[in-house]
């Protein structure tokens, strides 16, 4: 079993290093919230005062933060702290598995490998229900050495593990498939909102398209009518699950990728603008299946 530190423990992290001690590693935590590194503490992971002090003798480092910025203060340095990349030892392999762009990955990738150490993208898919079961899907960029040796960790909190390419590939990757469910969540409740507003029950529509050429994995996991789906945001008022503000910043940097190699993504343009207007009228902080509430009669947004 490995020697791993943990950095983020927010509604996908916290799960993720929970499952890394039910598999028997020994996982020392950090994050800038006390509660959240109290509850991984009662699960018996260990803890430090810095992020670079649990990372310092640890065989693997996990990470799984909000946005760029922090992935490379976190492991390039900031004014007031040395990045990891300065104070782990020899033949430590960092996995970030947060989504970020891919400028960034390939940026904390390349200033590793001046150090001699291995640096994995690994951002994940399937929602935090998909954290806490252990079922995550990871989308994995870097050397095949690296991504071999990360297939250890990742395994103990994930099902499907793909290898996208070097070092950037695995944000890529990601970005395109949260593009996708984007737009997927828009059609879903596009069409969910038509057939009630005709009287049709939502439950049942969502059964014959499930089987039916509009069938997809928002209808089939995490339909966005609430009372329809028993244990997914949209039966809990919207909370939990994925936040709109996180998939703002998603549709955010797959549209910089697209500018940046011209790329025709409209549907993607738009999504992410009827996402933008949703978080303006003060759903940021709600799951991103909320946007169905755009599209009802005496929606909220």
């Amino acid at each position: 079993m490995a020697k791993i530190a943990f950095i983020g423990l927010g509604n996908m992290g916290g799960p993720m290093a929970a499952n890394l001690l039910k598999a028997g590693h020994s996982v020392s935590v950090f994050d800038l919230n006390p509660a959240a590194v109290e509850s991984l503490k009662a699960q018996g992971a260990g803890s430090g005062d810095t992020a670079q002090a649990i990372a310092a003798d640890a065989d693997f480092v996990v990470s799984m933060l909000p946005a760029s910025k922090h992935v490379r203060g976190l492991y390039l340095g900031t004014d007031t702290a040395k990045g990891l990349i300065e104070v782990v030892k020899a033949g430590c392999l960092l996995i970030d598995c947060s989504t970020i762009d891919a400028d960034s990955a390939r940026a904390v990738a390349e200033a590793a490998a001046a150090k001699g150490l291995e640096f994995i993208d690994s951002p994940v898919s399937g929602g935090t229900a998909g954290a806490a079961a252990g079922t995550l899907t990871f989308i994995c960029g870097g050397t095949d050495a690296a991504f071999e040796k990360a297939r250890t960790v990742l395994a103990n909190m994930g099902v499907n593990i793909f290898h996208a390419g070097g070092p950037g590939a695995g944000q890529v990757a990601k970005i395109c498939n949260n593009m996708l469910l984007s737009v997927l969540m828009v059609g879903t409740s596009e069409a969910l909102s038509l057939g009630i507003d005709h009287g049709l029950d939502p439950k049942v529509l969502s059964d014959i398209m499930k089987v039916s050429s509009g069938g997809n994995w928002t209808l089939e996991k995490y339909n966005p009518c609430p009372g329809v789906m028993e244990n997914v945001p949209s039966s809990k008022g919207y909370q939990g699950g994925f936040m709109v503000d996180l998939m703002v910043k998603d549709l955010g940097l797959s549209q910089e990728a697209a500018l940046s190699s011209q790329s025709s993504t409209p549907m993607g343009a738009l999504a992410r603008s009827l996402y933008v207007s949703h978080a303006r009228a003060g759903n940021g902080p709600r799951d991103f299946s909320s946007i169905f509430e755009h599209f009802a009669k005496g929606d909220k947004a």
